[in-house]
């Protein structure tokens, strides 16, 4: 299973382009200053999963740019990540959100390798969905938090493991963030594996959205939610 990063070109700093500032939800102000993300997700804890202990690192470059590169020329990740290539490839994706509006408006989006049992095998980009270019395509609301995510090694798909981690943290980001009553993600229409591990883990189609480059499938978890 693998999800992938909203239309990188209008992602702040990704593919070479002009960053470009969050984007402001209409009719709902945005926090001045700080860290629009709220929260360190490396901070959140580990939470224990059926396939063993879940938890967030945060990326750290140069340290970890060969271990996702290798993720990234995976053919099964880059049908929908897109970023095969070399390694500075990959570095630049990472750094672009780890630096922000070149530090004058912070990241909103936070890169992180999951650990399970202590072992890096994925990779997610947790990030202030009503700040982020995705906004301009639903109806947003403050403290959207979405969710990207990628299974690095080819043992780790296809045995349910990516709807257990997608539970897990959906329940964590809801259990951490007190502004936060809503979980999204916009998974490819075309990846029906991903689309399936979201309802797996308590999310729900709720629209087609048409992004810059692909047709997306709005997938929402909300607080009131309860995983049967």
């Amino acid at each position: 299973m693998q999800g992938q990063s909203a239309h990188p070109d209008q992602r702040p700093g990704r593919t070479g382009r002009a960053r470009r500032h969050p984007v402001r939800v209409r009719g709902h102000p945005q926090p001045a200053g700080g860290r629009p993300m709220t929260g360190e997700p490396s901070g959140w804890g580990a939470v224990p999963t059926e396939a063993g202990e879940f938890a967030l690192s945060p990326v750290r470059l140069p340290r970890d740019t060969g271990l996702i590169a290798g993720w990234m020329n995976d053919p099964e990740v880059d049908e929908f990540w897109k970023l095969a290539g070399p390694p500075s490839r990959t570095e630049a994706h990472l750094r672009a959100q780890l630096d922000g509006d070149g530090g004058s408006v912070p990241s909103h989006s936070v890169p992180c390798l999951g650990l399970l049992d202590g072992e890096p095998m994925s990779y997610w980009e947790v990030y202030r969905a009503d700040l982020d270019p995705l906004a301009r395509h639903y109806p947003a609301r403050p403290y959207d938090t979405g969710v990207h995510l990628l299974l690095g090694p080819a043992t780790a798909r296809g045995r349910g493991l990516g709807a257990v981690l997608l539970a897990a943290l959906s329940s964590l980001i809801l259990r951490q963030v007190d502004a936060c009553e809503r979980v999204v993600a916009e998974p490819d229409l075309r990846n029906r594996r991903s689309i399936r591990a979201f309802e797996r883990a308590g999310f729900t189609a709720t629209a087609e959205l048409d992004l810059p480059d692909k047709r997306a499938a709005l997938m929402v978890r909300a607080r009131s939610a309860q995983l049967s």
